[in-house]
């Protein structure tokens, strides 16, 4: 009976959320709570999934049955660059439409044209010039598919114009950005001032006050397309916050993207999903999750800072457990955001509150609402039943780190391997490496469909089989119920290309 139910409200939905080009007829009930009421807004893309799976309207419904969750893979004659792999697989329940999202694209970078500089966000125009970029995202949605959507149409987009504007630096890698770039953007040097290099005799003998006033720090190009890609993501989140005044964008999401550009993989992460590179069968982790746990200090010391956002209903302290009304002037054990450790402090009125940051582990949450700290969207999520905002806490900044590919030989059977977090809840690092290199060692390493198997076969470790008692992994113990999304990229796929 509830299958039939969800079928019937999916058949609707997809009635509803088919990128027909017509969609606009519809009330648009477009996904995951993506509106609400008839006169809402419309959303700014219509739900699907990713575009390089190519679903025909029969398998995006039959995608979306939680009771068998059917793997969808890349079709054999699908090709994305540098043979990457990918799977997927809808959740146990939890939400009816699966809120993961992922992009695969290669782009070019280009000198912007005059008539560019207003319209930017335009899909690559193929000619094929300009210096090319191979971008990789995966997007957790929660709440709602609208973020997740928009950042996996968008967010590679903005990346390559923001590297636009630093093209002219881009061209002349070995030469340091400059300091300062002219109105016009181009490189702007300064004149350097007649007889300046007189002013001292000795040239050892520099005078203190100009020493410092004339000390330069060197940026890398490195850490300029870091930068670059760090505001990408500032500005993302704007542009979500600027467009639901005119359309329906629902929830947030989590941000993974790898970017590889001039010989290097930038990996981005803000949020929980989880991206490691296999070599030689050992594991280099290239991100940390951001949770209330791990950027604990960092939201009480907000909190310590402006009380008002905590709306009288939270204190900024944790302690190990809720306290009671009769425990007041107890000493309890208590850390703030200046402490790693714990401490004792006598109970006053303001420590009932409840606090900001509760819970252990996967059940820690910020508000009592959110268990992730970074992201994308979000900007109208409240602590439920009250006027509080979250946004506030959360970051839309990512930690980006930097593999260099061409300084390292890579066999077939290395990979970056990106997936959200519904993989790694229930397998370590170091297993989804000895699976990985299991699966590839006995593959064809000329199957171009390695990668997208070795893929699948990740994720169906972590989904496990349905048992009696709900999806079981080989252990017996609980297989992940949460949407799943992995890629597996072979770091050698840039030498398949050229």
């Amino acid at each position: 009976m509830m299958i039939s139910k969800v079928k019937n409200a999916m058949s609707t939905l997809v009635g509803g959320m088919m990128p027909h080009g017509h969609h606009h007829h519809h009330n648009h009930h477009s996904g995951g709570g993506q509106t609400c009421g008839p006169d809402s807004l419309p959303p700014r893309f219509p739900y699907g999934r990713p575009d390089f799976l190519d679903l025909t309207p029969e398998l995006l419904q039959y995608s979306t049955e939680h009771a068998s969750r059917p793997v969808l893979t890349l079709k054999r004659d699908s090709r994305l660059p540098w043979r990457t792999g990918y799977a997927e697989v809808i959740n146990a329940g939890k939400s009816m439409l699966n809120e993961d999202q992922a992009s695969c694209e290669k782009l070019f970078v280009k000198k912007p044209s005059s008539k560019q500089r207003n319209s930017s966000l335009l899909e690559d125009n193929g000619d094929g010039t300009g210096i090319p970029l191979h971008f990789w995202g995966v997007y957790d949605g929660h709440a709602g598919s609208g973020a997740a959507i928009m950042a996996s149409k968008l967010l590679h987009r903005l990346i390559r114009d923001r590297l636009g504007e630093i093209f002219h630096l881009l061209e002349n890698p070995t030469s340091a950005p400059p300091i300062c770039l002219a109105k016009n953007g181009s490189p702007y040097q300064v004149d350097t001032k007649k007889g300046a290099a007189q002013e001292t005799e000795d040239p050892d003998a520099v005078n203190d006050s100009s020493l410092r006033f004339h000390m330069e720090k060197v940026v890398s190009l490195e850490s300029l397309v870091m930068g670059v890609i760090e505001t990408a993501f500032t500005q993302m989140d704007d542009l979500i916050e600027k467009e639901k005044l005119s359309y329906t964008i629902s929830g947030g999401c989590c941000a993974l993207a790898a970017i590889y550009l001039m010989g290097k993989l930038y990996i981005a992460n803000a949020g929980d999903s989880r991206a490691i590179i296999i070599r030689n069968n050992e594991v280099i982790p290239m991100t940390n999750e951001f949770t209330p746990e791990s950027e604990r200090q960092r939201l009480q010391y907000l909190g310590f800072l402006r009380p008002e956002l905590l709306g009288n209903e939270f204190t900024h302290i944790e302690f190990p457990r809720r306290i009671q009304h009769s425990e007041l002037g107890k000493k309890m054990l208590y850390r703030d955001h200046t402490m790693t450790g714990w401490a004792y402090k006598t109970i006053v009125e303001d420590d009932l509150k409840f606090p900001l940051i509760y819970g252990e582990g996967k059940k820690a949450r910020v508000m009592a609402t959110i268990g992730v700290t970074r992201g994308l969207g979000d900007h109208d999520l409240k602590v439920y039943n009250s006027n509080i905002y979250i946004k506030p806490f959360l970051s839309c900044v990512p930690e980006v780190k930097v593999y260099n590919v061409d300084e390292n030989k890579h066999g077939p059977d290395d990979v970056l391997v990106m997936g959200t977090d519904g993989l790694w809840d229930v397998t370590t690092d170091r297993e989804v490496a000895d699976a990985v290199s299991a699966y590839l060692s006995c593959c064809d390493p000329s199957d171009p469909m390695r990668y997208t198997l070795a893929a699948q076969d990740l994720l169906m470790r972590s989904r496990g089989v349905l048992k009696e008692r709900g999806w079981r992994l080989p252990n017996e113990r609980l297989g992940s119920g949460d949407d799943i999304t992995v890629f597996v990229i072979p770091l050698a796929g840039q030498e398949s290309e050229t």
